[in-house]
């Protein structure tokens, strides 16, 4: 790229992502930063390419801080776990990640990934090979047989899909070490996991101990990586900050204990409620079960309130969406997150916008160089065609977003993409979606 190229992005009404109101100017580009904002000096401004937004909004690029680029919107996780190869993920990865940044998302946040997909997609993209958003990446969970969301899939021991499962802190060091070798950007863990037998407990039980979360975190930040967990009930999420996490996905089903350790340490939080809600809200068009619907949607309602403390104590609340499975398809529901902060966490606008662009510099590492729009920061920009303000789910509009702008060059959206794909093998085979007894059968025979 001629880092001495210029654009000049005139008349726009101006959300800078901090939380500032809008204000009207004009963005100078040079290479692929931020110039000047508001009303730059004319004699910088000769030679530019001319971009006419008068009438128009500019935001900072979008950033996705919880999304799982690899997975390929997997319905079950026997389809994740075993209907998955390792250069085949890679090949599709690299699509789906065009279609997060062709959705205003120019960044995100890869929270763990099968194989190593993560570490190859991102030194792809910036290499220049391919085009896609800014990411940071997690490599495998770190797990133990008994947690994560997967059940029995797991085994007692070793890898499996997204997940390495470790249990000694000679496991816990030694693949902390691997994955630091690997050049992940975090370690993730998941710190809680559905139980065997549910329904005796609210959300998640905790499969890690205090003593070794924080093993994990001296271990990684003794080379300079942070450590995210996903945390679903109110021990974890306390034992996660407590033990010097450098992020929390989820955060659900905090108590007064979990708070106070999350607000004292002020660990940001990236409550991820678009899986939830698409699930509560749109399952039935699915098929979803009616009940996991009902648990879904009182997730959100019973852990709003904790997380409205949160983000009113000063704690960052970053939006995430989960994109990667059949719920949450690439380039559909990215945008959601920001009205569900609004309408449960009581977010305003402008602060909704924030969790999706300053705040969500965290996830990516680059706090004070992305996410806003000032002079020295990178020039990732979307160009809107109306105000975001008057409604957040604008962003979900075809057309709403006009330009996509990541590093000062206009992203070319004009060649389609496909939508799906038939790979022999990477879809789960399934005989039925239901048992085929005798009196269904007749039902059916009756019903002709």
């Amino acid at each position: 790229m001629d880092q001495t190229a210029k654009k000049l992005i005139k008349g726009a009404q101006i959300i800078v992502g901090s939380g500032a109101p809008p204000m009207r100017g004009d963005v100078l580009i040079a290479g692929n930063r931020i110039l000047a904002v508001g009303d730059p000096d004319p004699a910088a401004t000769m030679g530019a390419e001319i971009i006419d937004a008068d009438g128009k909004f500019l935001t900072p690029g979008l950033i996705d801080s919880h999304c799982h680029i690899s997975f390929d919107e997997p319905q079950t996780n026997d389809e994740l776990f075993f209907h998955r190869r390792y250069g085949l993920a890679a090949l599709v990865a690299s699509v789906n990640a065009q279609k997060v940044l062709r959705a205003g998302f120019t960044a995100f946040f890869d929270a763990d990934c099968i194989f190593d997909v993560g570490v190859d997609l991102r030194d792809a993209i910036e290499a220049g090979v391919m085009v896609g958003p800014r990411m940071t990446t997690g490599g495998n969970v770190l797990i133990n047989c008994v947690g994560g969301t997967a059940s029995r899939l797991l085994p007692d021991s070793g890898r499996r899909g997204y997940g390495m499962i470790v249990h000694t802190r000679d496991e816990i060091t030694t693949e902390i070490h691997r994955q630091i070798k690997a050049g992940v950007d975090w370690i993730k863990v998941h710190v809680s996991g559905l139980p065997v037998r549910p329904g005796r407990t609210q959300g998640e039980i905790q499969t890690w101990s205090l003593d070794e979360l924080k093993l994990v975190c001296d271990t990684a930040h003794q080379l300079g990586i942070p450590v995210v967990g996903h945390c679903r009930n109110a021990s974890s999420v306390r034992d996660a900050a407590l033990a010097g996490f450098d992020m929390i996905l989820h955060a659900t089903y905090m108590d007064d204990e979990a708070l106070a350790a999350v607000v004292a340490n002020q660990v940001p939080l990236v409550p991820t409620f678009t899986f939830q809600a698409n699930l509560a809200d749109y399952g039935s068009a699915i098929g979803a079960d009616p009940y996991l619907q009902a648990v879904f949607k009182e997730e959100i309602t019973a852990s709003a309130d904790h997380l409205r403390q949160a983000h009113l104590a000063g704690v960052p609340i970053l939006t995430g969406s989960e994109s990667g499975f059949s719920l949450t398809p690439y380039g559909d529901w990215h945008y959601r997150e920001l009205k569900l902060l609004q309408t449960y966490l009581g977010l305003s606008p402008l602060e909704a916008i924030r969790a999706a662009t300053e705040l969500g510099a965290i996830a990516l590492r680059q706090e004070g160089e992305l996410g806003c729009i000032q002079a020295g920061y990178l020039a990732d920009l979307l160009i809107l065609a109306d105000d975001p303000l008057l409604d957040l789910d604008q962003f979900g509009r075809p057309g709403f977003i006009e330009t996509v702008i990541k590093g000062g060059q206009v992203v070319d959206r004009s060649t389609p993409l496909p939508d799906a794909w038939q790979i022999p093998g990477w879809r789960m085979s399934a005989f039925s979606d239901e048992v085929l007894t005798r009196k269904r059968a007749e039902s059916h025979l009756g019903s002709l």
